[in-house]
């Protein structure tokens, strides 16, 4: 028996991790009521056990691969503003590149979270819940980016954002055109100029 044994713990992750991988993979291609647990299981190559062992429903599985798009995109978010700028006034429009950047990916298809809360309508759902936090957190970001900026009514000009840069992506999700982002670019700018008066 090896001295330092690897806990069960620590084993049992990575094959918790790939589950989510594969799972989040195939939602963001195919949508959540569209992937079965077989499918899931097969893609991820794990048994049917390894599954429950960490999830008591597809739900929960659900809820756990929203929660890692929502740190991965989070933290590529907040990296990627502040590569494109370190200045204040600048950050807001920089927020709107970043995610016309994101939607470029080779995997997008529509805002993941938008995506969840339009198959899980209810409120009260935690996949619904877990999509409407991502909403919540992201808006809080871009408040901060106004409030740092030092712009008048920053939660009134992040919502403003937010419903610009929802629009684009919806807009690239069903036509595939940009445009969306160019107009939210420049409604950004002028809500700047106006909110520094």
């Amino acid at each position: 028996m090896s001295e330092n044994p690897t806990p069960r713990r620590q084993r049992a992750a990575p094959r918790r991790d790939q589950l989510v991988a594969s799972a989040l993979a195939l939602f963001v291609r195919e949508g959540f009521h569209g992937v079965g647990i077989d499918r899931i299981l097969a893609e991820a190559g794990v048994a049917k056990m390894t599954l429950y062992k960490h999830f008591r429903s597809k739900d929960e599985l659900i809820v756990a691969a929203l929660m890692r798009r929502d740190s991965d995109y989070r933290n590529w978010l907040m990296r990627e503003v502040d590569r494109q700028t370190d200045k204040p006034n600048e950050a807001l429009v920089a927020y709107v590149d970043a995610v016309r950047l994101w939607c470029r990916n080779p995997d997008f298809n529509g805002c993941t979270f938008i995506n969840a809360a339009a198959e899980f309508r209810t409120p009260d759902h935690p996949v619904h819940r877990a999509a409407a936090e991502h909403k919540q957190a992201v808006f809080a970001f871009v408040e901060n980016l106004a409030k740092d900026a030092g712009l008048v009514n920053p939660k009134r000009i992040a919502m403003q954002v937010r419903l610009l840069v929802d629009g684009a992506t919806v807009m690239k999700q069903t036509t595939g055109s940009e445009e969306g982002f160019l107009v939210a670019r420049d409604s950004v700018v002028k809500l700047i100029a106006a909110a520094r008066k």
